[in-house]
């Protein structure tokens, strides 16, 4: 699985939310759901652990020569609702 985020994004990201794009990617390594949240562009939220913390993370699945990567948008500790 790879995955790409925007550098200036990820500190932006860090800053408000207290989490990463780069600490995002554990999400993926044991997530418990993902659903689809917009349409256009399409994009997926995935919620899952992620430094010893329950995490979401919103991401678009895209292609390049090398195939399909997921491009990370945003992501931030899990709310009471997403618990």
């Amino acid at each position: 699985m790879r995955f790409k985020f925007d550098r200036e994004k990820n500190r932006d990201v860090k800053r408000k939310h207290g989490v990463s794009l780069r600490e995002a990617q554990d999400i993926f390594d044991q997530v418990y759901i993902v659903d689809q949240r917009s349409d256009d562009p399409e994009q997926f939220r995935a919620i899952g652990w992620c430094r010893a913390r329950l995490c979401s993370v919103i991401f678009e699945i895209r292609l390049d020569l090398e195939g399909e990567y997921y491009h990370l948008v945003t992501a931030w500790e899990a709310t009471q609702a997403e618990e």
